[in-house]
């Protein structure tokens, strides 16, 4: 088999096989600039997507009304220190109410037929609850928040120098019903 050769004693290149070098060439030139595109385009994508994103974000606040000829004035404010819950009904009343207690004084046995979230704003309170056969004590002191269950039999005594101040809010309560209902001692917490 014969093989010609060029000046240089090289193997000859056909005029096909230099069309199809070039033609490589090109296409692999054209695959770059079209990636460049591809990687502009998504540049830009990249961009445009940032601007529309702070916009929407900058016109939030700007969608928000103000107030007018309001007053909201927090009367206490307390951490949860408890783990409870009181579900709410639709068609029930709801009431907050203010509890003062002077020092050395005490609520007497009673409950709450819908519970209570109460919110220590001064002073302290040590709530005596019936369990059973036992006597649970605990005292909860400013800045504290607790749940009282709905049912739950008990009596808050201040055990401290201060006037104790709370503020109660009783859910699920009959509508004009009472929020408390006086309880018999249960005779589990002797000395109360």
């Amino acid at each position: 088999m014969r093989h010609r050769v060029d000046q240089n004693g090289g193997p000859l290149q056909s005029a096909r096989t230099s069309t199809h070098g070039a033609t490589e060439a090109l296409l692999a030139e054209l695959k770059g600039d079209e990636m460049k595109m591809e990687l502009k385009w998504w540049n830009w994508s990249v961009v445009f997507a940032v601007a529309v994103l702070l916009l929407v974000l900058n016109a939030a606040p700007g969608a928000a009304t103000q107030s007018s000829g309001v007053a909201n004035m927090t009367l206490a404010r307390g951490a949860d220190v408890s783990a409870g819950t009181i579900p709410l009904q639709e068609g029930t009343d709801v009431v907050v109410s203010q509890i003062t207690i002077q020092p050395g004084g005490l609520s007497g046995w009673h409950m709450h037929p819908g519970g209570a979230i109460v919110v220590v704003k001064q002073g302290e309170v040590t709530v005596y609850k019936s369990q059973g056969s036992q006597c649970e004590a605990t005292t909860y002191t400013a800045g504290q928040a607790f749940i009282e269950r709905p049912g739950e039999v008990h009596d808050a005594v201040n055990s401290g120098s201060a006037v104790y101040v709370a503020f109660a809010t009783y859910p699920r309560v009959t509508p004009g019903g009472a929020t408390r209902i006086d309880m018999p001692d249960p005779g589990t917490c002797p000395g109360l």
